[in-house]
């Protein structure tokens, strides 16, 4: 290692000591400390067999209390606990264990933000706990590594001036009217969650009973750190791999055993476990090799698929996929023999992102610049912003979003190009700028519940309205995508419409005037675009919506804070994605039968 740091050198003072680097996939929390690895390495070359995780047998003895209060609500609302009987520390085994809690807190706890661990000599506190949210000003005193006691208020700063480790983790709670803190029955502090345990109750190497405390603001993940804690070092308690439940009693009364360390049941076909590793092995040697894994197995349903009990060591195992990448662990990658794959194909580029690219130049030349704006927006900038309604049927929602900024996918591109607007009014004029990109909408006949759709908008911005550019730029677009004007009398005079016409005779693009008083754009000075094209399955004519122009309302250019009048266009484009016999070529990796209308004929 040293000869790799320096270059090649030899260094004459490096001990002949062998050290050993070990890659750990992110998500196997069980192998972050050197039980969990020895565990995993003597399982699966058979040395040891797989650990049986169990909770003492409380019969006829009241476990310990754990009560929350329900204002921790307001900062940190859930709480798990557990008890290790009779452990037995030395040296290497208590900096296992601190270390242990150090890479969670930077892993699954996301620095604490998520979930925080404590840990407690239990026999220097009194049962039953409380989990409360205090104010700052009435929690006092002397955390860990300190002599003097401190209030909540007057640690954060502490930590704030002089302390380089702890001061990232103020912030979690600091500007928090009240802060999370565990109580024993004496009204001891045994810590602040989530930034420091009380000095009363530190465990040492002399410890034999350890009460493990964790509070999160997740509580899967809360459970899944209680149970990686307790099962990497319940071996060394008086009764190995036995933790003594704690009796949690929730914000609303509901009472509770932790931790879980019940098995999950999964059931995988062969045919899964085969097709993915591409081998063909029966269900018995699957169940053996899993064994190897930690996963106790079985065969089922005649042969046909294998049941997987999943320990309580490994929450990384949540689908069918993370069994059969297991077993082609056990077996062994470099036994999966090499074969040729039976499908031949060439990779090319989906027609739709050729027509785009042609688009984008087309765009450019007519002297609009093109932005990417982000696909993610608010709800209120994707409906309230532009007048339009929501309905609660068209836009695609997050379900925990990070920041009211990202609410929703959009439905159209025009808030994207508006909001770049806004934030360059104070660019010469005029400003034109084009995007290309897609949108997200509903589509509940869809396996995922939404589909992408591919779409133009375009916005001119200048001391006049613009309208007649904006109308331009659209009949230059259908001119390149060979769409004629089909608009009652207009267009007869055009050469080059009439050769259009000609040669697609079937169809072609009209736009008529709405009044919609509900929309971004100004009443009187908007159009909708129609297409009109005959269908693939009947030979008849049909017209169908594709897009809109027009000048933006008032109100619309005041929530984006654009002092200047602006036209704008919106357009669908995944309908002229065809060949030259304007025959439909595929827009996405599938064509599904809503997809008729791309067949222009």
């Amino acid at each position: 290692m040293l000869r790799k740091e320096h270059g090649g050198q030899e260094n004459k003072e490096a001990s002949d000591e062998v050290l050993y680097k070990i890659d750990i996939p992110a998500n196997r929390y069980d192998m972050l400390c050197l039980e969990g690895i020895a565990r995993a390495l003597n399982i699966f070359n058979r040395r040891i067999p797989v650990p049986q995780y169990k909770l003492r047998d409380m019969t006829g003895t009241r476990p310990l209390q754990l009560t929350i209060k329900p204002e921790t609500a307001l900062v940190r609302p859930f709480a798990v606990a557990a008890v290790l009987r009779g452990i037995t520390f030395d040296s290497t085994r208590y900096s296992s264990f601190i270390d242990l809690q150090d890479k969670l807190h930077q892993n699954l706890c996301r620095q604490r933000s998520l979930v925080a661990i404590g840990t407690h000599d239990l026999a220097t506190v009194q049962a039953p706990f409380t989990y409360e949210a205090l104010p700052p000003e009435k929690i006092n005193f002397i955390p860990l590594k300190q002599k003097k006691s401190f209030n909540g208020r007057e640690l954060m700063q502490h930590y704030l001036d002089s302390d380089a480790k702890l001061k990232k983790f103020v912030p979690i709670i600091q500007d928090s009217v009240v802060y999370p803190v565990i109580l024993d029955a004496n009204r001891t502090v045994l810590s602040l969650p989530p930034i420091i345990n009380g000095a009363h109750s530190a465990i040492s190497l002399n410890t034999k009973d350890v009460f493990i405390e964790i509070t999160a603001t997740d509580l899967t993940k809360g459970q899944i750190v209680l149970n990686t804690v307790c099962t990497m070092f319940c071996e060394y308690c008086s009764t190995p791999f036995e933790v003594e439940p704690v009796e949690v009693i929730d914000s609303f009364g509901n009472k509770k055993l932790y931790p879980d360390l019940s098995s999950r049941e999964m059931v995988v076909p062969e045919e899964v476990i085969n097709r993915g590793m591409g081998v063909q092995l029966g269900t018995a040697q699957m169940a053996d090799l899993l064994s190897r894994m930690q996963l106790q197995a079985e065969p089922v349903q005649a042969g046909q698929a294998v049941r997987v009990m999943v320990p309580p060591t490994r929450s990384d195992v949540l689908h069918a996929c993370d069994v059969m990448e297991d077993v082609a662990i056990a077996y062994g990658y470099n036994n999966v023999g090499l074969s040729v794959p039976p499908t031949v194909t060439v990779g090319k580029e989906l027609p739709l992102n050729q027509l785009v690219e042609l688009l984008r130049v087309e765009c450019a030349m007519c002297g609009f610049t093109e932005i990417l704006t982000w696909a993610l927006c608010s709800r209120q900038e994707n409906f309230g912003h532009l007048r339009r309604q929501d309905d609660g049927n068209t836009a695609v929602s997050i379900g925990n979003p990070a920041t009211a900024e990202f609410e929703v996918c959009r439905t159209s591109l025009l808030q994207g190009a508006l909001k770049t607007l806004g934030a360059n009014k104070d660019l010469a004029l005029p400003i034109k700028l084009f995007e290309l990109s897609d949108v997200v909408l509903l589509a509940p006949d869809k396996e995922v519940g939404s589909t992408n759709q591919r779409q133009l908008v375009a916005v001119h911005c200048s001391k006049e309205s613009g309208f007649e550019i904006i109308h331009g730029l659209l009949n230059r677009v259908m001119e390149v995508l060979g769409m004629p004007l089909k608009q009652d009398n207009l267009g007869q005079d055009d050469p080059n419409n009439r050769k259009l016409a000609k040669q697609y005779s079937n169809g072609g693009y009209s736009w008529r005037a709405a009044a919609d008083s509900h929309d971004a754009y100004f009443s009187g000075r908007q159009a909708d675009i129609f297409l009109e094209a005959s269908t693939s399955s009947r030979n008849q004519q049909s017209e169908v919506g594709i897009g809109k122009f027009g000048v933006v309302h008032p109100e619309v250019l005041s929530n984006f804070d654009i002092p200047f009048p602006v036209s704008a266009l919106e357009l669908n484009i995944e309908p002229f994605c065809y060949d030259q016999f304007y025959q439909a070529l595929p827009t996405h990796l599938t064509m599904t039968g809503d997809q008729e209308m791309q067949t222009l004929q």
